[in-house]
């Protein structure tokens, strides 16, 4: 039964409409992959003597265990914000006569093999390879590399149900840091000294191999707790029960002003607000007002007046990028509905150019404060509010036309990459890269002042060439309608 699902994987992969366009990003992480499996090798054979160098008085196998916590808790971290289960199309095989345990234990084996698990033992084999050569017990030292990989696993498992309780919560990565943060902090103020406790736990299953008993047993207890969950949620009609909510009506009469483009607006706003992933979204604006606090308070940043109209950029377009890159697959669900219908389609997107528009201004008004670091973070500000609004709203409504993948809107937004592909990479060089480089050239050459009136003047063509621009934009997602389609009607 394996090789059948891993079969039906494969298929679905290489028959979807968007395999194509992973290649690339595909060969990418392949170099990723490589490079940090270089580094974990470097880190497994020069442990031992980094650590016999930093401390010559204590033994560096002690030493070693004693940073196992800081690396459970990074690990998890890591995991928790990149890791995600394995999934596959389940709703088919629920009406075959498959057994639901050899689905679940599927996607929960398929788990085990992930590259997460995998990185870490490029580290701890060769340690314990260098530890033997140096003199330590081989039976120690065999028992400890298993503690480890079964340590590995338990994270791996322990991940999965955190993602699970938390999941259903706004902002869901605000429990594992607080978490993580209270552990850290009882560390560091000796309260409970989880460092020492890990350590000494790991060093006696390494002396007593009878112990390495307990870490199996938390283990079969993480993947059965993993199973429980995931057996519970697979039925074909799970999908289907009724939630019973409280409709909160908001008031959009005022959208009725931008006349024929005003039911667009009210479906985007809708959308915005009643689902999980978008809402989150609105929620992290906050972080985008705030980016300057990162770099304005330190005399450094505000001597690099380049790096104010990247911020700017960044800032007052904040909106615009994580709202705008994901046009029109936020309306992935019902697409093809909406292409049914007698509908302008320079109605449809010039309804979501006018929301990015007023995101811009909004986000500059109330970024207005920075003038407290000086009034040329102001008018850089200004200026890349500007530019947004004549360039980088048609640049990523032009990427827009590119998009393959659908989005579920009902996931978390946080570290989410789903609909994310190789449009969402590309596009941040015409979005950041290029007013960048091009406000930190003219700067260089003709001072502020010049820089400024470049970014200004962009951005008035662009809005003096709107229509002509809006025009060209409707034609490529004409072009591109029935494809799009096509996608949104696959799984990712």
């Amino acid at each position: 039964m394996i090789k059948h699902f891993l079969n039906l994987e494969w298929k679905q992969y290489f028959r979807s409409s968007y395999w194509q366009k992973n290649i690339a990003i595909n060969i990418l992480m392949v170099f990723f992959a490589l490079y940090f499996v270089a580094m974990f090798l470097s880190l497994g054979f020069g442990l031992l003597f980094v650590m016999k160098k930093m401390y010559p008085d204590q033994d560096p196998f002690v030493v070693v265990n004693g940073f196992l916590f800081f690396w459970i808790i990074g690990d998890l971290m890591m995991r928790f914000f990149l890791q995600k289960l394995p999934v596959m199309s389940v709703k088919p095989l629920l009406i075959l006569p498959i057994k639901r345990s050899t689905v679940v234990n599927y996607v929960l084996g398929k788990s085990a093999v992930s590259f997460f698990n995998f990185l870490p033992l490029f580290a701890i084999i060769p340690f314990s390879v260098m530890l033997i050569r140096d003199g330590y017990a081989s039976a120690m030292v065999l028992t400890w590399m298993f503690t480890m990989i079964i340590f590995v696993l338990i994270i791996n498992f322990l991940n999965f149900i955190i993602e699970a309780f938390s999941s259903e919560k706004e902002l869901s990565f605000l429990p594992i840091i607080a978490v993580v943060g209270i552990l850290f902090g009882l560390n560091y103020f000796g309260v409970l000294p989880m460092t020492t406790l890990i350590g000494e736990a790991t060093i006696g299953i390494a002396n007593n191999p009878i112990f390495i008993l307990v870490p199996i047993a938390i283990l079969i207890l993480c993947y059965a707790f993993n199973f429980k969950i995931l057996r519970s949620k697979l039925f074909l009609d799970s999908s289907l029960k009724s939630k019973v909510i409280e409709v909160n009506a908001a008031d959009l009469s005022w959208t009725k002003r931008f006349g024929d483009i005003a039911p667009f607006m009210q479906l985007d706003l809708k959308l915005i607000w009643r689902n999980k992933r978008t809402k989150s979204m609105t929620f992290l604006l906050l972080i985008g007002l705030l980016y300057g606090l990162f770099f304005y308070p330190q005399p450094m940043y505000r001597e690099m007046t380049f790096m104010s109209a990247f911020i700017g950029i960044f800032s007052t377009g904040f909106f615009l990028i994580n709202f705008g890159q994901f046009i029109p697959a936020w309306d992935s669900a019902y697409y093809k509905l909406l292409m049914s219908q007698n509908i302008k389609y320079e109605q449809y997107l010039r309804s979501k150019f006018i929301l990015m528009v007023i995101s811009v201004v909004l986000l500059f008004v109330l970024g207005i404060p920075y003038v407290y670091f000086g009034y040329k973070i102001l008018i850089a500000h200004f200026a890349a509010a500007i530019y947004n609004i004549g360039v980088n709203t048609h640049v990523i409504l032009w990427g827009g036309s590119f998009n393959r993948k659908k989005i579920e809107l009902d996931k978390k937004a946080a570290f989410n990459y789903q609909g994310t592909g190789a449009v969402q990479w590309l596009i941040g060089i015409p979005l950041m890269l290029v007013p960048m480089g091009l406000f930190w050239l003219v700067n260089w050459l003709a001072g502020f002042g010049a820089a400024i009136a470049l970014l200004i003047v962009l951005g008035i063509i662009g809005i003096v060439f709107h229509k002509m621009l809006m025009k060209g934009i409707t034609q490529k997602y004409l072009d591109s309608k029935y494809k799009m389609i096509d996608a949104f009607s696959q799984d990712n």
